[in-house]
């Protein structure tokens, strides 16, 4: 399982336009990035706080659904949130390219 979350870390890396991409534990804890530390631990402490409030605002307006992707796009980057059970998916981008 460790090589196939390797080559598809890889893969999304390498798409044109692509910062950075973090891998997050249940906790926001960082355990896999691309970015350095400083930047790392900003963005896995707040997309973490802000999943976990989307979640729960899914699950407010509907018990029965979940949510299973995040996408937030600002003048500078686009980051989309792939949240798991245990992990969060980050990635950053440039929307320009």
């Amino acid at each position: 399982m460790g090589a196939e979350v390797e080559e598809t870390l890889k893969r999304i890396q390498s798409h044109k336009g692509v910062i950075g991409t973090m891998v997050v534990n249940a906790e926001g804890i960082p355990i896999r990035t691309t970015l350095d530390n400083s930047t790392t631990v900003q963005y896995a402490g707040l997309l973490h706080q802000l999943t976990m409030k989307a979640k729960s605002t899914v699950r407010d307006i509907d018990p029965q659904n979940d949510l299973t992707f995040l996408r937030i796009r600002s003048k500078k980057h686009e980051i989309m949130v792939a949240p798991d059970k245990e992990y969060l998916l980050i990635v950053i981008q440039n929307p320009c390219e």
